[in-house]
């Protein structure tokens, strides 16, 4: 009677499985590059075996990409490398799992080789931060805190080349951040929204991440469970590298003639309470981004030729009047990094962050050199906010959007030696809320 009970118990687990859909979430594309390309899906327990089938557009010649490691989790992100690829070239893929093809699919177009041969391509990407999907059980009790996620299905229709997550790609909440399990189940359950899997596969996705999605709110370097969230974070988004020596996620990233600093505000920063200064001094302790980071950070900008210099970090940098957490709250590390900014002559830098809740643009003027710039996108879909306080009026923004969901779909054009850089502040529709620009040529040293 046991052995019969047992077989039934097993044969109806094996059919729960078979109902499971085969994919979870995806196939979502990660950065393609010249010659190969990284593809991300998310796998149902039931797939014992998985692999690619990449053909170029038109031709019906293919080969196979197999996927080596381990599935049957309880969680199986996976991610494919195609490499051998030709520059300038569509190609198609369909998923392969348990041996038989798939439903799913998609196709990309490898990077042009334009060095020493074209003008530098015109290109966009979309960036957006604050992405809160509702799940009723688990938010607090009251108006839900996520709002109609279809501003996804938008961001799908636009021709863009990549979007770029600017922090709280899901959100953690008090049943998530406490226990290793709850990390993984919130990352693979925000990334399963339906309105997102159009947009997963439509473009190359890269991401920073800032607090919600790397653990409690507010939370840096003392979380007990950095080291999972890490390892989540890097399970859920194929970026092109994630930190040195295992730590932090921050990176770098190119497209056409513009250079991306990937920066890290979570693991090495201090608590946010930590006094700013000490004897009338800057606080040395207190950072953000962190010594190993910031020695990164700038040595890759001395190397880079790139007429926009795009640094992204999870909380905004400049703006003097708020309220909130922003790189100027960490004196020492801040003025340390403007300094070097000046001394150096570095052109064409501009922030580009998230979190606020609202949208804007801040302008802070700079003594004997070009005016920085802090380019924030906020919310996707989290609770927005008015302009208030002492930032209802803030001098420093030239372009403000609040009361409003929206992502930024950001621009590079024109001819060499004029490039301009163009923000736009799309609505949940895809309708242009407000729009801003700055030439290469505004974000130069002048010349003494």
């Amino acid at each position: 009677m046991l052995r019969v009970s047992l077989f039934f118990t097993s044969l109806l687990f094996s059919f729960t499985l078979l109902a499971q859909t085969p994919v979870v979430s995806g196939p979502m594309l990660g950065p393609v590059e010249l010659r190969d390309a990284k593809i991300w899906v998310e796998l149902s327990p039931a797939i014992k075996t998985a692999s690619l089938r990449v053909n170029k557009k038109g031709d019906k010649t293919f080969f196979e990409v197999p996927y080596r490691g381990e599935l049957g989790l309880s969680f199986n992100p996976v991610q494919f490398t195609v490499g051998g690829l030709d520059p300038n070239t569509t190609y198609e893929y369909i998923l392969l799992l348990n041996g038989k093809p798939s439903e799913y699919g998609g196709s990309f177009t490898t990077k042009l080789l334009w060095q020493w041969r074209t003008p530098a391509p015109d290109f966009s990407f979309l960036a957006g931060s604050c992405s809160y999907i509702n799940d009723p059980a688990y938010d607090r009790p009251g108006t839900p805190y996520g709002s109609n996620d279809s501003i996804f299905l938008a961001m799908a229709r636009e021709q863009s080349a990549f979007m770029f997550w600017l922090g709280d790609a899901w959100y953690t909440r008090e049943v998530d951040f406490h226990s290793e399990w709850g990390l993984w189940n919130r990352a693979s359950h925000d990334r399963a929204t339906p309105t997102l899997q159009p947009l997963l596969k439509a473009m190359s996705h890269l991401a920073i991440w800032d607090d919600h999605d790397y653990g409690p709110n507010n939370m840096g370097s003392s979380y007990h469970l950095k080291e999972t969230s890490r390892k989540v974070f890097n399970s859920y988004f194929a970026n092109p590298s994630s930190g040195k020596n295992g730590q932090g996620i921050y990176t770098q990233y190119s497209y056409g003639d513009a250079d991306f600093f990937l920066l890290d505000d979570r693991w090495w920063r201090s608590a946010d309470n930590e006094r700013d200064s000490v004897n009338g001094k800057p606080n040395p302790n207190k950072t953000m981004i962190g010594r190993e980071q910031l020695d990164w950070l700038k040595t890759a900008l001395l190397s880079s030729s790139a007429p926009f210099k795009i640094v992204a970090v999870g909380s905004q940098v400049l703006n003097p009047v708020s309220p909130f957490d922003r790189w100027l709250d960490f004196p020492a590390e801040y003025y340390e990094f403007m300094n070097f900014l000046q001394s150096n002559a570095i052109n064409g830098v501009v922030f580009l962050t998230g979190d606020r809740h609202h949208s804007e643009v801040i302008k802070v003027e700079r003594p004997g050199t070009y005016p920085l710039y802090d380019i924030t996108v906020s919310p996707l879909t989290s609770a927005t906010h008015v302009f208030g306080n002492a930032e209802k009026n803030n001098p420093y923004r030239v372009l403000g959007v609040d009361q409003k969901h929206n992502y930024g779909k950001i621009s590079i054009s024109g001819p060499r030696g004029s490039r301009v850089l163009k923000v736009e502040y799309m609505g949940t529709k895809g309708e242009k809320l407000a729009e801003w620009s700055v030439g290469e040529k505004d974000l130069k040293t002048p010349k003494k």
